[in-house]
């Protein structure tokens, strides 16, 4: 391309306001398939391999919407992984494999969720808590009562529930369904109602948005609220393809800062104001992208971890650079 089309590319590419996630998520890809081709099985391009990146995907996707929604009030919420592993050793717990206790099971941990969130909510914004802190000591306190309670997998799930993380329409399965589904409705909530509109202001300038009559604390408490509730999800999706829940299931998924470090791949600011649910699902799939590559290449566990520790820099360093040039 010459300098001339290429500035055309990129205009037209600002015009349709294609977030600048998705051209790493298309570098990432052809560079895994590359690499892939040179060091691995050559198989990344199978359509059974990128459909299972996508399924593997879910569980973070899920959550990680959640935590848009939170970031983008500029707050943060580490409490997520431990509320993954209530939701699924409860719901496995309360459900025992019978069928009945479904329904059941799914409202007592959506109100477990609920509370948490509420209460994350209310520390953070009555109390004047910080928020890393506030939702450190929820973590804490769930980690405390689940190992009081549990030490190792309890209960089972029914056959009928495991069509969440295992069933399919036609060929195409079922959990990716819920993932679209539920990040069209999170884009529809923050670009297209009142509450999406006021949670970007809370968190472009609360004070400015305080003055200018917004209830700030009630939208930073219903922001946390939706992220406890996506993580209660996310608990459910996992407990359906394990069949049972254990204590350690969140933790060890480091689901709470996975969470973080896609949404903020995504383009989400950590100073919030800034953010959307498309970047934070296109910086999950570049997460499942590099761990299905360096499971095909047969890369080392600590390496993998330097690699998208590196990446998870870069890609913020980047916006920064971004950002700075477009205030200048």
């Amino acid at each position: 391309m010459t300098t001339t089309t290429m500035d055309k590319f990129r205009k037209q590419m600002t015009a349709w306001k294609v977030p600048p996630v998705f051209y790493m998520l298309v570098a990432v890809f052809i560079a895994a398939v590359i690499l892939d081709q040179i060091f691995g099985r050559g198989q990344l391009i199978e359509p059974t391999i990128l459909r299972n990146i996508v399924v593997r995907s879910v569980a973070l996707g899920i959550v990680a919407i959640g935590q848009t929604f939170v970031m983008i009030a500029a707050s943060i919420d580490l409490s997520v992984a431990y509320m993954i592993s209530v939701t699924a050793v409860m719901a496995s717990f309360l459900m025992q494999g019978d069928p009945n206790r479904v329904p059941m099971a799914i409202a007592v941990v959506f109100a477990i969720g609920a509370v948490v969130g509420l209460v994350n909510g209310l520390i953070i914004t009555k109390f004047k808590v910080n928020a890393f802190i506030a939702t450190l000591g929820t973590s804490l306190i769930l980690n405390g009562g689940l190992t009081a309670s549990f030490s190792n997998f309890s209960g089972s799930v029914p056959a009928s529930f495991q069509t969440l993380g295992y069933g399919t329409v036609g060929d195409f399965p079922i959990s990716i369904l819920v993932l679209l589904g539920i990040a069209i409705v999170a884009g529809f909530i923050l670009q297209n109602t009142k509450f999406g509109a006021h949670l970007y202001g809370v968190g472009g300038d609360e004070t400015v948005a305080r003055l200018s009559g917004l209830r700030t604390d009630r939208v930073i408490i219903i922001a946390h609220v939706i992220c406890s509730m996506t993580a209660v999800l996310t608990g459910l999706f996992v407990v359906s393809r394990l069949r049972s829940g254990a204590p350690w299931i969140g933790p060890d998924g480091v689901y709470d800062l996975e969470s973080i470090a896609a949404t903020v791949v995504g383009g989400t600011a950590l100073s919030g104001g800034r953010g959307g649910v498309a970047g934070t699902i296109a910086g999950v799939l570049i997460f499942g992208i590099l761990d299905t590559l360096f499971n095909q290449v047969g890369l080392d566990t600590f390496l993998k971890s330097v690699l998208r520790g590196s990446i998870i820099i870069l890609a913020v360093a980047s916006y920064t650079i971004r950002s700075r040039r477009e205030a200048s």
